[in-house]
């Protein structure tokens, strides 16, 4: 029998290391590296005895590229956001990681997902490693979905797992709340554990693949944001989704971070309301319904998420400081993208924030990631610096570079048709190409450099040009 081999894995990114030591060198992380058990004849190169007793290779069909499949590719779950993230439904034989901060509704997402399937006559098995099968039904309960046909299981043996669902008819759909929760026989570490998460993972993958049935595998998040546990699991199954949300917003997003069969950068949105999540079928007007258009420094950003154009408010204040260095704050937008938008403002524009504090919010608790909403940023400081409001009814969007030239950006066309639906009639942007025409009945101002525009909003033209129509 194989002698058990001591290792030391980092419980963060996974590296092995023949004895302990208080920082992982892979990650820089602190008290992360633990003591786990692996057999030593598991590995490619095991001992003799593992080499005497290795069956022979078998070869497999070759099949080609061409070629149909008697079911459909996808089972779709009829919840359109959630559908629009995963590009159109689950993938038959695919397997999906969710992740999502404690209590940010990842299980009612997926009690009303199942639900949704087996209203629509597929099969759902849900097993659930946190909860009993009486506090599932609570939930089901309350969210009024208990007299579906989704078969429930309590159970974090993988092994256990995998007899169950061999034994049954295959199901559409098996969801596993949470990876983290399973254990194998095989392996001597305690549940959450890199090992234990990396051995279920693989089991869980190898049997949708091998099944045909679409596996949906919720795991943790750190404090960080980024799903616990090693990073190899994202690269295994085909898909990654994070549901996100701020604690003070009734609102929550599914974002799309990988995915092998559709968009990536694809979000759903949702709200949070006491019966469960609700779709949020134009999330523009959900980030734009508080909006008070008559104060300085607001700035409307059309952005681009995925194939989706969403419209949301940037807020900036600048004030005076009375420390020897000014604040920087800066709520769901990147902070060194913010210093380099204040660099290009007092280095060509000759704004001068060096003596004042800024603070910039995206309403809502949206989170932007693109470049392009450098202009509209820039626009809301220069706005609350010189204390003119900018036109209620225009959008903003645009890359500004070093030199303070504003950069074109994509998907134009889709911004301004979005942002000409919810009554917009102006938009500050860089020049169109032709294919785009003349949007918003021509009010389109074209903006070439950052000292332009600048030039304008401090003067209060646009504002004017607003009034005079």
């Amino acid at each position: 029998m194989a002698k058990p081999k001591i290792s030391f894995i980092c419980q963060s990114c996974g590296a092995v290391y023949t004895r302990w030591q208080g920082k992982c060198d892979a990650c820089g992380e602190w008290n992360t590296i633990v003591q786990e058990q692996v057999d030593a004849g598991g590995g490619v190169g095991g001992g003799p005895m593992m080499a005497r007793g290795r069956r022979k290779g078998r070869a497999s069909e070759l099949l080609s590229l061409a070629g149909e499949s008697d079911e459909a590719p996808r089972v779709v779950s009829g919840i359109d956001e959630l559908d629009r993230a995963t590009g159109g439904g689950f993938v038959r034989g695919s397997a999906l990681l969710i992740g999502g901060d404690p209590g940010i509704g990842k299980s009612t997402l997926l009690m009303q997902a199942t639900a949704a399937l087996a209203r629509r006559g597929h099969s759902v098995i849900y097993v659930s490693g946190e909860e009993a099968v009486a506090q599932v039904r609570l939930r089901a309960q309350r969210l009024k979905v208990a007299d579906t046909g989704v078969k429930l299981m309590a159970e974090t043996n993988v092994e256990d797992i995998l007899a169950t669902l061999n034994e049954a008819r295959r199901p559409d759909l098996v969801v596993i709340d949470s990876i983290q929760t399973l254990w194998s026989d095989g392996v001597e570490s305690a549940p959450g554990t890199v090992t234990q998460v990396r051995t279920g993972a693989q089991a869980l993958i190898r049997y949708a693949k091998a099944s045909g049935a679409a596996v949906i595998l919720v795991g943790h998040v750190t404090k960080e944001g980024q799903i616990a546990g090693p990073r190899v699991v994202e690269h295994m199954v085909d898909a990654v989704l994070y549901f996100e949300g701020e604690g003070g917003h009734h609102y929550r997003i599914l974002r799309t971070v990988k995915n092998r069969f559709g968009p990536t950068d694809e979000i759903g949105v949702f709200e949070m309301g006491d019966s469960g999540l609700r779709e949020v079928a134009n999330p523009s007007e959900l980030f734009l319904g508080e909006r008070n258009a008559s104060s300085p420094g607001a700035a409307v950003f059309a952005g681009m998420e995925g194939t989706r154009p969403v419209l949301v408010e940037i807020q900036a204040l600048v004030a005076p400081s009375a420390l020897g260095t000014p604040r920087r704050a800066v709520v769901g937008w990147d902070q060194p993208r913010l210093a380099m938008v204040l660099a290009v403002l007092e280095a060509h524009c000759g704004v001068r924030l060096g003596s004042h504090d800024v603070y910039l919010n995206v309403a809502g608790g949206f989170r932007i990631s693109e470049p392009a909403a450098d202009l509209a940023v820039a626009a809301a400081l220069v706005s609350s610096l010189s204390g003119s409001a900018l036109p209620p009814d225009c959008v903003y969007f645009g890359e500004v570079s070093l030199s303070g030239a504003v950069r074109a950006v994509a998907h134009a066309g889709q911004r301004l048709k979005e942002a000409e639906k919810l009554g917009f009639r102006q938009a500050v942007l860089p020049a169109l190409g032709p294919d785009v025409g003349r949007p918003l009945d021509g009010r389109a101002f074209e903006v070439e450099t950052l000292p332009h525009l600048v030039a304008r909003v401090a003067g209060g033209s646009l504002a004017a040009e607003d009034d005079e129509t």
